[in-house]
């Protein structure tokens, strides 16, 4: 099954090009720009470098969030476009899992954290165990101080990926991080297009039309009309 994963959900921009797990090619770019500027053009040109058209592709996957809003819809956005009239399948990855299956073997607690502002960080909890990764929590917003009492009270050791590393390491002082490379910290399609075979193989896959984002809460724009209202 030849896959196209894309992740935009954060400063950086992958794209990947997998042979069911196998990656084929991958693209990664975290140089600023915008990802409306560089990630139709990635998935473009890793196409073109690999000897394959968009038809050629069997399934469309994309990280569905959470993580940056406007970056959640541009990927989003842009496997929709891609899967169109193809009548292809799709899946929504969550940022958080994918995060995950980047650490995979260490061992103990796999905690991917995203920065979620305000002290707060998107947050899930897997452990890898008999060849396969397990979820422990849903996919959540919290404090980062509240994850790091209730990674303290689990006492095992935990393995840290995502670009909310940074918040951890600001306002949590009593935990100790296993020491990981940035590229297994950052979003990676590769590991994407992993978690999405894995989806897709459990029937859990979608048509372009019922792809959609995952917040896990509203984007401020929408927070601050809501707010006007309830003043109002």
């Amino acid at each position: 099954m030849l896959i196209l994963a894309l992740d935009s959900t954060a400063v950086v921009a992958s794209v990947a090009l997998c042979r069911d797990e196998t990656p084929i090619a991958a693209f990664t770019v975290k140089n600023g720009n915008t990802h409306s500027e560089t990630l139709l053009p990635m998935v473009e040109s890793i196409l073109k470098t690999a000897g394959y058209t968009v038809d050629d592709v069997d399934l469309f996957a994309c990280s569905v969030g959470p993580g940056s809003f406007t970056g959640v819809r541009i990927g989003v956005s842009t496997v929709k476009g891609l899967a169109f009239g193809r009548n292809k399948p799709c899946v929504a990855v969550s940022t958080l899992e994918a995060l995950a299956e980047n650490l995979i073997p260490a061992a103990g607690l796999l905690c991917p954290v995203m920065n979620a502002r305000r002290g707060q960080v998107y947050n899930a909890l897997f452990r890898y165990e008999n060849g396969a990764l397990h979820r422990l929590c849903e996919d959540r917003a919290l404090a980062a101080t509240e994850l790091e009492a209730e990674l303290l009270g689990m006492n095992e050791p935990v393995t840290f990926s995502g670009d909310g590393v940074g918040e951890i390491k600001r306002l949590c002082h009593d935990i100790e991080m296993s020491k990981v490379s940035d590229y297994l910290i950052d979003q990676n399609a590769v590991s994407v297009a992993k978690c999405a075979l894995r989806a897709y193989q459990s029937g859990a896959f979608c048509t372009d039309a019922e792809l959609s984002p995952v917040y896990l809460r509203l984007p401020q724009a929408e927070r601050e009309r809501l707010a006007k209202q309830n003043n109002a």
